[in-house]
């Protein structure tokens, strides 16, 4: 085992809130949060109003905080020790410690409890007051403590520094996109061309939100993580074909008057047997914002996961990076599990983020070993929160497109909340031949790595989807998700395009709000063409037939191309939809919902509780009986937010 460097730290950043009198406290961390200088912080008014009761109370408070803050000090990890705030009896208490700071009047009126420990300054507990600009108010010095609450923002929020608040979401990145309108089925736009996509991330950070109590920000869903977030019941391939795709035409649950249509992959299931052998990277952000449990320590636990599952003909390499790189595992035996797994647990956050560092390692690292007729792929976990180094999107996209063609893939496993940077992390994904997967618990590490574990293993690269629409049956559709993933029609054919590569066991569902032949479709006008007249329908037209459906795939050692495709018939519109349908039309719904989609139409979440229940089949894994209670607690938020 190589040995592992002495981390070099970055500069500590000391934030100093001046109280009353002269009376200050002072708080230095070792490490990065972001890179921008926070503002200047302006007096509250609050303060001078506080001057009496403050130098009554500081005194008696002093001792109470300052042996609060020794008993923060000797805990390791952030998840030690927990902080609860009682207002009513204006108590600071440290559960599995018998201290606490307590004023013995029980009054209101307590400045440093009240301002300083657990409201306006949100310094280390409760929630305080919504975060400002200000110093660290989840913008700057805020994030480098994972904190937000109160109007300075010094820690407050999701635990905060020491705090145990709802989260301060301001520092998360997620990109900004329109749901996809209707389109008019005339000329090329009868075409829809796409990537596939078979990321789930959207729908575990989702489901983390709403667990903490909160709805997520309209960004952060995309329908297409949900929808494919679930396992569907398509049948393999059967014959020398990676994947496989089938069709179907149902009534759609929230416009009766549209259809639902599905076109749903299946990448085949290579067994256990017969699994190629794996050159496995473990690229791990070890810098200061990974140290909350959530982060480091659930990384840790999903690699271990991860780790049963190798045999002895894998091999195991670690890449760690903070403010620099270190190369902790060199190339190891599957089968040394041992080895392996106390390398795992010796990580430790600290430091600044080099990531574009630790990318370039984690590349090198797997070319050294790489397996010619196995598997080659890194597998990075991060929050995304770089700040060394290449940090800009496009720049580490670019990266990652150069380094993809290497041969090794890249898996993306984001965790934490509070400042997850989701938008770089797909799109890091999307370009490194791999997929996104958020993980929120070690029951979604197990379904990542135990239930898909053979996902790792791709069968198929740069598949994309061609749907051509009749239109003498669609008066128009709309494509539900895949915003970002939206081809050119020219680039369905041209093989030098990228797209979605699938894994063993993958499977990929889109769905198309259709408009049938007589219905009225809500789409942009356009004015008619001054030197065209309408194209003619061709005889295929006429025989009734609702669609064409075209896929595009490469062998993962090949830049050769196949082509398959299917027909869905006149008689292809089913009375009723399928089990997998209704459930794949409800987590549409939902996303429709918590993005306050203008398509949801007259959609609520007791229509998709209506819709989903029916459809839970044998559930597997339990994942759609979780769904319908996640939509549960979502309708009870919205009660109780309107009481």
């Amino acid at each position: 085992m190589a040995s592992r460097p002495s981390r070099s730290f970055c500069a500590p950043a000391v934030l100093v809130v001046a109280l009353l009198f002269g009376v200050s406290v002072v708080v230095a961390a070792v490490g990065c949060g972001r890179k921008e200088n926070p503002p200047a912080v302006a007096a509250l008014p609050e303060i001078e109003q506080s001057k009496t009761e403050a130098s009554q109370s500081l005194a008696e408070e002093s001792e109470g905080a300052g042996k609060f803050i020794d008993d923060s000090k000797e805990s390791k990890g952030a998840t030690s020790k927990s902080l609860e705030y009682k207002p009513t009896t204006r108590s600071l208490t440290i559960t599995g410690s018998s201290r606490s700071a307590r004023k013995p009047d029980g009054s209101d009126g307590h400045f440093l409890s009240r301002r300083l420990l657990g409201g306006q300054f949100g310094f280390m507990g409760g929630r305080g007051e919504p975060a400002q600009a200000g110093v660290g108010g989840g913008q700057n010095v805020g994030q480098l403590f994972q904190g937000g609450g109160g109007v300075l923002g010094f820690g407050g929020g999701n635990g905060g520094m020491f705090g145990n608040g709802a989260a301060d979401m301001s520092a998360e990145q997620y990109q900004r996109f329109e749901d996809n309108p209707f389109k008019l089925v005339r000329g090329e736009d009868a075409l829809s061309t796409i990537s596939t996509a078979v990321d789930t991330a959207s729908y575990s950070n989702v489901r983390a939100r709403i667990n903490e109590g909160q709805l997520p920000a309209k960004d952060a869903v995309r329908i297409a993580d949900f929808v494919n977030y679930f396992p569907y019941d398509y049948a393999t391939t059967q014959n020398a074909d990676p994947v496989a795709f089938k069709l179907e035409l149902a009534p759609c649950p929230w416009q009766p008057t549209h259809h639902l249509l599905r076109v749903g992959l299946k990448a085949k299931v290579i067994d256990k047997d017969q699994m190629p052998a794996r050159n496995l990277v473990f690229l791990i952000d070890t810098s200061g914002s990974m140290s909350e449990a959530n982060r480091l320590p659930l990384v840790q636990e999903s690699l271990r996961l991860l780790v049963e599952q190798l045999t002895g003909r894998d091999r195991v390499s670690i890449v760690t990076y903070a403010g620099e790189v270190s190369k902790l595992l060199a190339p190891t035996q599957g089968d040394q599990k041992r080895t392996i797994i106390e390398s795992v647990n010796s990580l430790v956050a600290q430091g600044c983020t080099y990531g574009e560092g630790g990318i370039k390692a984690a590349y090198d690292q797997a070319e050294k070993s790489f397996l010619k007729d196995g598997i080659n792929r890194v597998i990075l976990a991060t929050d995304g929160d770089f700040n060394v180094g290449v940090s800009n999107d496009a720049e580490l996209v670019r990266l990652i497109e150069e380094k993809r063609k290497t041969g090794v893939y890249l898996t993306v496993l984001g965790y934490g909340m509070g400042n997850l940077q989701d938008s770089k992390l797909e799109q890091l994904a999307h370009h490194g031949n791999g997929h996104y997967a958020y993980i929120d618990s070690l029951d979604e590490a197990k379904k990542v790595f135990v239930e898909q574990g053979g996902a790792l293993v791709t069968v198929a690269k740069d598949v994309k989807l061609q749907v051509e629409f009749n239109p003498a049956k669609v008066a128009g559709y709309r494509l539900i998700g895949y915003e970002n993933r939206i081809l050119r029609n020219e680039d369905f054919r041209n093989d030098a395009k990228d797209a979605g590569d699938m894994g063993s066991g993958h499977t990929c569902t889109a769905l198309y709000e259709v408009v049938p032949v007589g219905e009225k479709v809500t789409a942009g006008e356009v004015e008619p063409l001054k030197y065209q007249t309408k194209t003619e329908l061709t005889d295929a037209a006429k025989t009734g037939e609702w669609l064409t459906v075209r896929m595009r795939y490469k062998h993962p050692e090949t830049e050769k191309a196949s082509e398959v495709s299917s027909v869905l018939p006149a008689n292809g519109l089913a009375k009723e939809a399928s089990a997998d349908l209704k459930f794949a039309g409800a987590a549409a719904a939902f996303g429709m919902i918590l993005r306050d989609s203008e398509y949801r139409g007259d959609t609520e979440y007791a229509k998709v509780i209506e819709w989903a229940k029916p459809a839970l089949g044998a559930d597997k894994g339990g994942h759609r009986a979780e769904f319908v209670r996640l939509v549960e607690k979502v309708q009870g938020l919205g009660q109780l937010k309107n009481q």
